[in-house]
Protein backbone atom coordinates (compact mmCIF):
# COMPACT_ATOMS: atom_id res chain seq x y z
CA UNK A 1 0.00 0.00 0.00
CA UNK A 2 1.26 3.24 -1.25
CA UNK A 3 2.78 5.60 1.81
CA UNK A 4 2.01 8.74 -0.86
CA UNK A 5 3.19 9.79 -4.17
CA UNK A 6 5.11 12.23 -5.81
CA UNK A 7 5.89 12.91 -9.49
CA UNK A 8 9.54 12.47 -8.74
CA UNK A 9 11.79 10.48 -5.92
CA UNK A 10 15.44 11.41 -5.64
CA UNK A 11 17.17 8.75 -3.75
CA UNK A 12 20.28 10.29 -2.40
CA UNK A 13 20.13 13.29 -0.26
CA UNK A 14 23.71 14.55 -1.45
CA UNK A 15 24.88 17.29 -2.80
CA UNK A 16 24.08 16.22 -6.50
CA UNK A 17 20.67 14.73 -4.77
CA UNK A 18 19.63 17.46 -3.91
CA UNK A 19 20.57 19.87 -6.61
CA UNK A 20 18.28 17.42 -9.07
CA UNK A 21 15.37 18.06 -6.14
CA UNK A 22 15.95 22.08 -6.48
CA UNK A 23 15.33 21.83 -10.43
CA UNK A 24 12.57 19.36 -11.08
CA UNK A 25 10.62 20.93 -7.98
CA UNK A 26 11.20 24.39 -9.85
CA UNK A 27 10.08 22.97 -13.15
CA UNK A 28 6.78 22.26 -11.14
CA UNK A 29 7.15 18.42 -10.17
CA UNK A 30 6.66 17.09 -6.97
CA UNK A 31 9.31 15.63 -5.05
CA UNK A 32 10.50 13.82 -2.43
CA UNK A 33 14.20 12.89 -1.68
CA UNK A 34 14.99 9.71 0.43
CA UNK A 35 18.10 8.82 1.69
CA UNK A 36 19.31 6.06 4.56
CA UNK A 37 21.48 8.64 6.52
CA UNK A 38 21.51 12.04 7.38
CA UNK A 39 21.48 14.71 5.06
CA UNK A 40 24.86 15.08 3.00
CA UNK A 41 25.73 11.86 4.86
CA UNK A 42 29.05 11.73 3.30
CA UNK A 43 30.30 15.03 4.17
CA UNK A 44 29.58 14.19 7.65
CA UNK A 45 31.89 11.10 7.16
CA UNK A 46 34.33 13.26 5.65
CA UNK A 47 37.31 14.14 8.21
CA UNK A 48 37.04 17.17 10.80
CA UNK A 49 37.81 20.12 9.23
CA UNK A 50 38.47 18.67 6.05
CA UNK A 51 39.39 21.33 3.10
CA UNK A 52 37.51 20.68 0.12
CA UNK A 53 39.57 20.75 -2.65
CA UNK A 54 37.35 23.35 -4.49
CA UNK A 55 36.38 27.07 -4.13
CA UNK A 56 32.90 28.03 -3.23
CA UNK A 57 31.34 28.82 -6.40
CA UNK A 58 31.99 25.14 -8.06
CA UNK A 59 30.23 23.61 -5.15
CA UNK A 60 27.40 25.81 -5.49
CA UNK A 61 23.50 24.33 -5.97
CA UNK A 62 20.38 25.95 -6.90
CA UNK A 63 22.35 29.53 -7.78
CA UNK A 64 22.79 29.95 -3.82
CA UNK A 65 25.54 31.71 -2.95
CA UNK A 66 28.16 30.01 -1.00
CA UNK A 67 29.44 32.33 1.74
CA UNK A 68 32.10 31.44 3.53
CA UNK A 69 35.40 32.73 5.04
CA UNK A 70 38.20 30.31 3.89
CA UNK A 71 39.56 30.31 -0.24
CA UNK A 72 38.50 26.63 -0.16
CA UNK A 73 35.27 25.69 2.09
CA UNK A 74 35.85 23.05 4.85
CA UNK A 75 33.89 20.20 5.68
CA UNK A 76 31.73 22.04 8.38
CA UNK A 77 31.66 25.20 5.45
CA UNK A 78 29.80 22.23 3.17
CA UNK A 79 27.65 21.05 6.26
CA UNK A 80 25.99 24.19 7.01
CA UNK A 81 25.28 25.60 3.25
CA UNK A 82 23.63 21.96 2.15
CA UNK A 83 21.48 22.49 5.15
CA UNK A 84 20.64 25.81 4.39
CA UNK A 85 19.93 25.32 0.99
CA UNK A 86 17.51 22.14 1.53
CA UNK A 87 15.51 24.25 3.94
CA UNK A 88 15.74 27.86 1.83
CA UNK A 89 13.88 25.55 -0.76
CA UNK A 90 11.94 23.98 1.20
CA UNK A 91 12.76 20.74 -0.42
CA UNK A 92 11.10 17.37 1.37
CA UNK A 93 13.24 15.45 2.62
CA UNK A 94 12.85 11.22 4.22
CA UNK A 95 15.97 10.73 5.97
CA UNK A 96 17.52 7.77 7.84
CA UNK A 97 15.08 5.87 5.52
CA UNK A 98 16.79 3.08 3.46
CA UNK A 99 15.33 2.22 -0.22
CA UNK A 100 14.85 -1.62 -0.69
CA UNK A 101 14.08 -2.15 -4.16
CA UNK A 102 12.28 -0.60 -7.29
CA UNK A 103 9.10 -1.94 -8.59
CA UNK A 104 6.52 -1.06 -11.13
CA UNK A 105 6.98 0.37 -14.82
CA UNK A 106 7.48 3.80 -16.04
CA UNK A 107 5.05 6.43 -14.96
CA UNK A 108 4.33 3.71 -11.96
CA UNK A 109 6.67 3.18 -10.04
CA UNK A 110 7.20 2.02 -6.78
CA UNK A 111 9.55 3.21 -4.52
CA UNK A 112 9.68 0.34 -1.92
CA UNK A 113 11.89 1.67 1.77
CA UNK A 114 12.47 -0.26 4.78
CA UNK A 115 9.22 2.12 5.87
CA UNK A 116 6.67 1.89 3.03
CA UNK A 117 6.20 2.52 -0.33
CA UNK A 118 6.38 5.39 -2.18
CA UNK A 119 4.40 6.34 -5.57
CA UNK A 120 5.98 8.12 -8.69
CA UNK A 121 6.36 8.78 -12.49
CA UNK A 122 9.79 9.19 -11.93
CA UNK A 123 13.23 8.06 -10.47
CA UNK A 124 16.31 9.97 -9.85
CA UNK A 125 19.60 7.80 -8.47
CA UNK A 126 22.39 9.71 -6.62
CA UNK A 127 23.34 7.82 -3.98
CA UNK A 128 27.75 8.56 -5.19
CA UNK A 129 30.23 5.89 -3.90
CA UNK A 130 31.25 7.07 -0.73
CA UNK A 131 29.70 4.12 1.66
CA UNK A 132 31.45 0.61 0.02
CA UNK A 133 35.09 0.59 0.74
CA UNK A 134 37.47 -1.10 -1.66
CA UNK A 135 38.12 -4.03 0.74
CA UNK A 136 41.98 -5.27 1.16
CA UNK A 137 39.96 -8.62 1.73
CA UNK A 138 42.58 -10.18 4.07
CA UNK A 139 42.26 -11.69 7.45
CA UNK A 140 41.85 -9.15 10.48
CA UNK A 141 40.08 -6.57 8.04
CA UNK A 142 36.94 -6.85 10.68
CA UNK A 143 38.76 -6.42 13.58
CA UNK A 144 37.67 -3.55 15.59
CA UNK A 145 41.03 -1.48 15.36
CA UNK A 146 40.48 -1.68 11.58
CA UNK A 147 38.41 1.42 10.07
CA UNK A 148 38.15 2.40 5.90
CA UNK A 149 37.18 6.31 6.82
CA UNK A 150 39.66 8.92 8.75
CA UNK A 151 37.93 11.44 11.15
CA UNK A 152 40.50 12.96 12.82
CA UNK A 153 44.28 12.20 14.47
CA UNK A 154 43.48 13.19 18.12
CA UNK A 155 43.24 9.47 19.72
CA UNK A 156 46.13 8.39 18.43
CA UNK A 157 48.95 10.54 20.19
CA UNK A 158 51.65 7.88 21.14
CA UNK A 159 50.25 5.40 19.45
CA UNK A 160 51.62 3.19 16.33
CA UNK A 161 49.33 3.71 13.34
CA UNK A 162 50.03 1.73 9.90
CA UNK A 163 47.72 3.80 6.37
CA UNK A 164 47.63 1.62 4.06
CA UNK A 165 46.92 3.87 0.69
CA UNK A 166 48.80 6.28 -1.36
CA UNK A 167 46.42 9.04 -2.63
CA UNK A 168 45.20 12.09 -0.86
CA UNK A 169 42.93 10.91 1.56
CA UNK A 170 45.75 8.45 3.15
CA UNK A 171 48.47 11.77 2.19
CA UNK A 172 46.51 13.39 4.79
CA UNK A 173 45.93 10.93 7.44
CA UNK A 174 49.64 10.28 7.40
CA UNK A 175 50.68 14.01 7.46
CA UNK A 176 48.33 14.82 10.37
CA UNK A 177 48.73 11.62 12.44
CA UNK A 178 52.51 12.58 12.55
CA UNK A 179 51.70 16.15 13.84
CA UNK A 180 49.29 14.57 16.48
CA UNK A 181 52.28 12.43 17.98
CA UNK A 182 51.61 9.39 16.16
CA UNK A 183 54.09 6.43 14.83
CA UNK A 184 53.10 6.36 11.21
CA UNK A 185 53.91 3.83 8.96
CA UNK A 186 52.64 4.30 5.33
CA UNK A 187 52.61 0.97 2.98
CA UNK A 188 51.56 1.69 -0.89
CA UNK A 189 50.90 -0.96 -3.05
CA UNK A 190 52.87 1.01 -5.83
CA UNK A 191 56.29 2.15 -6.44
CA UNK A 192 55.70 5.95 -4.96
CA UNK A 193 53.20 8.58 -3.77
CA UNK A 194 50.32 8.92 -6.08
CA UNK A 195 51.20 11.78 -8.55
CA UNK A 196 47.33 12.41 -8.40
CA UNK A 197 47.89 13.89 -4.52
CA UNK A 198 47.61 17.08 -4.59
CA UNK A 199 50.56 19.67 -5.19
CA UNK A 200 50.97 20.93 -1.69
CA UNK A 201 50.65 17.98 -0.26
CA UNK A 202 52.55 15.50 -2.28
CA UNK A 203 55.88 17.02 -1.59
CA UNK A 204 55.21 17.66 2.06
CA UNK A 205 54.40 13.87 2.54
CA UNK A 206 57.79 12.85 0.16
CA UNK A 207 59.84 15.43 2.17
CA UNK A 208 58.56 13.67 5.60
CA UNK A 209 59.57 10.16 4.49
CA UNK A 210 62.96 11.26 3.52
CA UNK A 211 63.26 12.50 6.77
CA UNK A 212 62.75 9.75 8.47
CA UNK A 213 59.26 10.82 10.55
CA UNK A 214 57.19 9.09 8.59
CA UNK A 215 58.20 5.11 7.92
CA UNK A 216 57.03 4.32 4.20
CA UNK A 217 56.57 0.41 2.53
CA UNK A 218 56.63 0.71 -1.38
CA UNK A 219 55.79 -2.22 -3.36
CA UNK A 220 54.19 -3.76 -0.29
CA UNK A 221 51.02 -5.62 0.34
CA UNK A 222 49.19 -6.63 3.41
CA UNK A 223 49.13 -10.29 4.26
CA UNK A 224 46.93 -10.05 7.32
CA UNK A 225 46.15 -7.87 10.37
CA UNK A 226 46.01 -9.18 13.68
CA UNK A 227 44.90 -7.29 17.39
CA UNK A 228 48.41 -6.00 17.62
CA UNK A 229 49.64 -6.23 14.20
CA UNK A 230 50.28 -5.80 10.03
CA UNK A 231 51.69 -8.68 8.62
CA UNK A 232 53.23 -7.28 5.19
CA UNK A 233 54.98 -8.91 2.01
CA UNK A 234 57.77 -6.65 1.09
CA UNK A 235 60.26 -6.59 -1.67
CA UNK A 236 62.84 -7.94 0.59
CA UNK A 237 60.27 -10.49 1.96
CA UNK A 238 57.60 -10.67 4.77
CA UNK A 239 57.66 -8.13 7.52
CA UNK A 240 55.68 -7.78 10.80
CA UNK A 241 54.48 -3.96 11.70
CA UNK A 242 53.29 -3.01 15.21
CA UNK A 243 49.97 -1.14 15.07
CA UNK A 244 47.38 -0.08 17.33
CA UNK A 245 45.21 1.16 14.71
CA UNK A 246 45.11 0.49 11.03
CA UNK A 247 43.41 3.02 8.87
CA UNK A 248 43.28 1.27 4.85
CA UNK A 249 42.55 4.20 2.83
CA UNK A 250 41.91 2.40 -0.56
CA UNK A 251 39.44 4.26 -2.00
CA UNK A 252 35.29 3.33 -2.25
CA UNK A 253 33.13 2.52 -5.08
CA UNK A 254 29.06 2.60 -5.77
CA UNK A 255 27.08 -0.09 -4.33
CA UNK A 256 26.21 -2.35 -7.38
CA UNK A 257 23.74 -4.45 -5.38
CA UNK A 258 21.95 -1.59 -4.92
CA UNK A 259 21.64 -0.73 -7.97
CA UNK A 260 21.07 -4.12 -8.95
CA UNK A 261 18.37 -4.19 -6.97
CA UNK A 262 16.63 -1.60 -8.50
CA UNK A 263 16.91 -3.26 -11.60
CA UNK A 264 19.63 -0.85 -13.31
CA UNK A 265 22.35 -3.58 -15.12
CA UNK A 266 25.63 -2.68 -15.48
CA UNK A 267 28.46 -2.56 -18.74
CA UNK A 268 31.34 -5.34 -18.98
CA UNK A 269 33.62 -2.40 -19.11
CA UNK A 270 36.27 -1.89 -16.49
CA UNK A 271 34.66 0.55 -14.68
CA UNK A 272 31.87 -1.66 -14.39
CA UNK A 273 29.48 1.49 -15.97
CA UNK A 274 25.90 1.41 -14.83
CA UNK A 275 23.74 1.49 -18.11
CA UNK A 276 22.85 4.71 -19.15
CA UNK A 277 22.66 6.89 -21.92
CA UNK A 278 25.27 9.58 -21.60
CA UNK A 279 22.96 12.78 -23.13
CA UNK A 280 20.21 12.19 -21.23
CA UNK A 281 21.55 10.26 -17.86
CA UNK A 282 18.50 7.24 -18.47
CA UNK A 283 19.06 4.00 -17.56
CA UNK A 284 17.80 0.59 -18.44
CA UNK A 285 14.58 1.39 -16.69
CA UNK A 286 12.29 3.98 -18.64
CA UNK A 287 12.20 6.87 -16.57
CA UNK A 288 14.50 6.16 -13.91
CA UNK A 289 18.03 8.54 -14.13
CA UNK A 290 21.48 8.02 -12.54
CA UNK A 291 23.16 11.80 -11.40
CA UNK A 292 26.99 12.43 -9.75
CA UNK A 293 29.62 9.91 -9.13
CA UNK A 294 27.54 6.96 -9.59
CA UNK A 295 27.55 7.68 -13.28
CA UNK A 296 30.92 6.80 -13.64
CA UNK A 297 30.83 3.09 -11.85
CA UNK A 298 34.37 2.39 -10.49
CA UNK A 299 35.71 5.39 -12.09
CA UNK A 300 34.91 7.69 -9.31
CA UNK A 301 36.73 10.71 -10.22
CA UNK A 302 34.82 11.23 -13.46
CA UNK A 303 31.95 12.86 -11.77
CA UNK A 304 32.18 15.03 -8.37
CA UNK A 305 30.06 17.69 -7.24
CA UNK A 306 31.79 20.66 -9.50
CA UNK A 307 30.24 18.86 -12.87
CA UNK A 308 27.74 16.12 -11.38
CA UNK A 309 25.58 19.13 -10.50
CA UNK A 310 24.60 19.86 -13.91
CA UNK A 311 22.93 16.15 -14.47
CA UNK A 312 20.23 18.16 -12.47
CA UNK A 313 19.75 20.50 -15.17
CA UNK A 314 19.80 17.73 -17.98
CA UNK A 315 17.32 15.63 -15.66
CA UNK A 316 15.30 17.97 -15.00
CA UNK A 317 14.75 19.91 -18.84
CA UNK A 318 14.36 16.25 -19.80
CA UNK A 319 11.42 15.35 -17.76
CA UNK A 320 9.71 19.13 -18.20
CA UNK A 321 10.19 18.23 -21.99
CA UNK A 322 12.97 21.01 -22.67
CA UNK A 323 15.81 21.22 -24.76
CA UNK A 324 18.21 19.41 -22.79
CA UNK A 325 21.36 21.07 -22.21
CA UNK A 326 24.80 19.95 -23.09
CA UNK A 327 26.70 19.03 -19.95
CA UNK A 328 29.88 20.60 -19.43
CA UNK A 329 33.57 18.79 -20.51
CA UNK A 330 34.72 16.66 -17.34
CA UNK A 331 37.07 18.45 -15.13
CA UNK A 332 39.53 17.09 -13.07
CA UNK A 333 38.42 16.05 -9.89
CA UNK A 334 39.18 18.74 -7.16
CA UNK A 335 37.70 17.31 -4.25
CA UNK A 336 38.23 15.08 -1.51
CA UNK A 337 39.28 11.85 -2.86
Amino acid sequence: MLSSFFDVVVIGAGPVGLACAIEVQRRGFSVVTVDKGALVNSIIGYPTNMEFFSTPELLEIGGHPFPTSHYKPLREDGLDYYRRVAFAENLQLRLYERVLGLEGDAGRYEVVTEKGRIGCRYVIIATGFYDVPNYLHVPGEDLPHVTHYYKEPYAHTGQQVVVVGAKNSSAKAALQLLRAGADVTLVVRGSEISESVKYWIRPDLINRIKEGRIKALFNTTIRRITPETVEVQTPEGPQTLPATYVYALTGYHPDFSFLAALGITCQTDAAQTPTHDADTLETNRPGVYLAGTVCGGLNTSRWFIENGRYHAQVIAARLAGEATPKLPEVLQPVQFS
